[in-house]
C-alpha cells in the first residue's frame, strides 16, 4: 500500500521536486528491494516499469545508481525467489544502458569492497584463534605478557586508542606479576582470566 501510494505520487511530481527526494526515496527503495518478503520486493521493483519514473530515474542516474546498485547487485546473488532475481537483473540491465560507464565503476567498487569485508572477515578469525590460544596456554609464571603475542593491527588500535594494557603490573605488594593487567587509558586492574 506505501508503494502504490509513493508511485501515485512520483507520476505527478515534477522534475525539480524529485531530485529534492532523490536520497531517502531511493534509500527506502533499496529497503524495500531487499526485502526477503517478496511482495514487497516486487512491488518495489515495478518501479522501473513505469515509463514516467523510469524517465526521472534516467534523468538522474548518476544519483540514484549508487545509491541502489549494492543492493540490486546482492539481491542479484542472493535471493530466494527466483522472480524477484529476474526483475533485479532487468533493472540492472536498465542502470547499464542508460549509464554504462558508472555501471562499470559501481561493479568494481562493489567487488573491491566485498574482497576488502571478507579479508577483514578473515582477519577477526584468525584474531581469535590466536586470542583462544593465548586463553588456553596463559604464558608461564614470571614471563611478561607482551603486546607482540597480540596481533600488530591490534596493539596498533590499541596504542591509538589510549587503551592498550600495559604488559606488567605492578601487584599491591609490590611484585610483578602477568596475571594483572592495568588499562593504560583507565588505570583499572583487571585479571585476564576475570569475567567483567
Amino acid at each position: 500500500m506505501f508503494l502504490g501510494e509513493v508511485e501515485e505520487i512520483l507520476d505527478i511530481i515534477e522534475p525539480e521536486q524529485f531530485k529534492k527526494i532523490i536520497d531517502p526515496l531511493f534509500r527506502q527503495l533499496a529497503k524495500c528491494v531487499s526485502s526477503p518478503h517478496f511482495q514487497v520486493a516486487e512491488r518495489a521493483l515495478y518501479f522501473w516499469n513505469n515509463e514516467y519514473i523510469l524517465s526521472l530515474i534516467e534523468d538522474t542516474s548518476s544519483l540514484v545508481m549508487p545509491i541502489m546498485f549494492p543492493a540490486l547487485y546482492r539481491i542479484s546473488k542472493e535471493h530466494w525467489n527466483q522472480t524477484i532475481v529476474a526483475l533485479v537483473y532487468n533493472v540492472l540491465k536498465t542502470f547499464m544502458e542508460m549509464n554504462g560507464k558508472l555501471f562499470d565503476e559501481l561493479t568494481s567498487t562493489y567487488k573491491g569492497e566485498r574482497l576488502r569485508e571478507k579479508q577483514r572477515e578473515k582477519d577477526r578469525d584468525a584474531f581469535w584463534k590466536k586470542m583462544e590460544a593465548l586463553e588456553l596456554n596463559p604464558p608461564a609464571e614470571g614471563k611478561e605478557v607482551t603486546p607482540s603475542l597480540f596481533p600488530e593491527k591490534l596493539t596498533d588500535y590499541l596504542k591509538k586508542d589510549g587503551s592498550a594494557p600495559v604488559p606488567v603490573a605492578t601487584t599491591p605488594g609490590g611484585d610483578k606479576s602477568p596475571s594483572v593487567v592495568k588499562k593504560a587509558s583507565t588505570g583499572s586492574e583487571t585479571s585476564p582470566g576475570a569475567k567483567k
